[in-house]
């Protein structure tokens, strides 16, 4: 079958004039395709440029076929309908307006006379059997929003379906259910994606970054394999390329070293006037044919160990990756962190969220909290740090906690990162605050940029920065959902930090692959 979408030669530059893809070449068929890069590096830019949102600023996007989409950001318009949700508000109306007797002749012309019956399917098939087309989108929970925007998008029936980051802010049921209609999905997908569990259910994995695109066959546990081993052989090529160029230059000047010598031990010797001249000429003639043979020599070899060196480097990509350490906090390992006992907690007039709930951390454990959306694993947080009061029970804090919610809450909009980070620690000075930012990758200007400008995984990057790099680590470290709004190099940083960390961690999160990285010690499931 051919390709759904082509794209040939793509280029598109941002509006300041930044080159975001180049010369671009990749086709788009009947297999669900793995979209991943760096934040930044244009992933959303290609669909947004398949969906004809964006022009490129050359090349050329071919399309066969419908195409459906699912986006990152969720959000129904003030009185809209779970229809509109669904995407097919327009469809069911006509439906309706046939139903009631009161359809025209376009109606009944482009009625799509099994549309319901596909619905009600997709909506079984989705967890919302039975959800009324009618009904107020503000009634639905966001789990609930993506759950029957996927719905529409199924029973839509689209030969090619983009997805962008489908699964964050999902509970673990609703990522499983995602990954069940992609798994059943017999038409093409693109997903935009940095859930490693949903990216091991692709067809082949497609990595942008600054060297352009690379196909991977297979899913993401083949893909991080096969791209560890190229990464380490590039690297080792790169390596033997830079010492073959030193050599080269190297032996180069001793040659020349060596000529300078002989040329000066001739002009001695012609001094003296011990040799014919006419020997001395001759002498000196092949001398400068030998020379001469010796620099065209030497400057081969160093283009072709230049040329060898640019294909090494060619293949490297030149980025800082995320790396960093967490500073000791000097959590002792019997030391009583935090304590509930027997808490619960209700909001006024409302059903409790969390009933005779009991448990302890201990020196350094690492607990995580896990269950589905409204089950009280926000307002458990919330009770840990003090920000609310239990209705029923106690909460004992032993330790000083920091808190890093999904939604860098922390940090104020208007305010540059150098201001956020000696706001929320007073006791450094300028300097700190610049090395603390520029170990997250935030060097020089950079840590003058506001808050606002920020994408989602900057912001958790600048969070990360602020609460763990000042003079006083915290002992308890509370993060909710810490991977949501981070790509996969930086996820594996950030994993790598926590695994290295003394101090106790309490995590709330979705991300199974992320709790096993960092080493959880044991998981409090809530039920709601």
């Amino acid at each position: 079958m051919s390709s759904f979408v082509t794209l040939d030669g793509l280029s598109f530059k941002t509006p300041d004039g930044r080159t975001l893809l180049e010369n671009l070449t990749l086709a788009f068929g009947a297999e669900r395709t793995g979209l991943v890069g760096r934040n930044g590096v244009g992933k959303s830019t290609v669909l947004r440029l398949i969906l004809g949102e964006l022009q490129p600023s050359s090349g050329e996007i071919a399309v066969r076929g419908r195409i459906g989409v699912l986006r990152q950001a969720l959000a129904p318009p003030p009185k809209a309908s779970v229809a509109d949700v669904l995407g097919l508000a327009e469809p069911l109306a006509r439906l309706a307006r046939i139903e009631a007797g009161e359809g025209e002749e376009a109606d009944f012309a482009d009625a799509d006379w099994t549309l319901e019956a596909r619905l009600a399917e997709a909506l079984a098939q989705v967890g919302l059997d039975g959800l009324d087309p009618a009904r107020p989108a503000a009634t639905l929970s966001g789990g609930q929003v993506t759950r029957a925007a996927l719905a529409g998008l199924i029973a839509s029936t689209p030969d090619l379906i983009l997805l962008d980051e489908p699964t964050n802010n999902l509970d673990a049921a609703a990522k499983a259910l995602v990954a069940e209609v992609l798994a059943d999905w017999r038409g093409g997908a693109i997903v935009v994606s940095h859930d490693r569990g949903l990216l091991r259910e692709m067809d082949r994995i497609v990595e942008l970054s600054a060297l352009g695109a690379k196909v991977y066959g297979g899913g993401y546990d083949l893909y991080a394999a096969r791209k560890a081993q190229e990464e380490a052989a590039a690297s080792r090529d790169l390596d033997a390329a830079e010492r073959a160029a030193a050599r080269v230059e190297r032996e180069a000047q001793l040659a020349r070293e060596r000529k300078a010598r002989r040329d000066a031990a001739g002009k001695r010797t012609a001094a003296k006037g011990m040799e014919p001249r006419l020997f001395l000429g001759a002498q000196a003639e092949r001398a400068e044919n030998s020379g001469a043979r010796a620099n065209l020599l030497a400057e081969k070899r160093r283009a072709n160990a230049a040329a060898d060196l640019a294909e090494a480097e060619a293949r490297v990509e030149r980025v800082r990756r995320l790396s960093f350490e967490l500073p000791p906090s000097g959590l002792a390992i019997g030391k009583a962190v935090l304590a509930f006992e027997h808490v619960g907690f209700a909001y006024p007039d409302q059903a409790p969220l969390l009933r005779d709930l009991s448990l302890r951390l201990t020196g350094p454990e690492r607990v995580a909290v896990t269950g589905p959306n409204g089950s009280g694993k926000s307002t458990l947080i919330r009770l840990a740090m003090g920000e609310l009061a239990p209705t029923g029970g106690v909460v004992r804090r032993g330790a000083e906690a920091a808190l890093l919610d999904q939604k860098t809450a922390m940090l104020r909009q208007d305010e540059t990162l150098a201001e956020a980070f000696r706001r929320l620690n007073p006791e450094a000075n300028d300097n700190a605050a610049y090395a603390a930012l520029a170990r997250f990758q935030f060097r020089n200007v950079a840590a003058q940029k506001k808050v606002a400008e920020l994408s989602g995984g900057e912001r958790l990057r600048a969070a990360l920065a602020c609460v763990l790099m000042g003079a006083r680590p915290p002992q308890l470290l509370v993060l909710d959902e810490p991977s949501n709004h981070l790509d996969l190099d930086s996820i594996a940083a950030v994993e790598a930090a926590l695994a290295g960390y003394d101090g106790a961690l309490l995590i709330v999160s979705h991300d199974r692959d992320f709790l096993a990285a960092v080493g959880i010690d044991r998981e409090i499931e809530l039920r709601g």
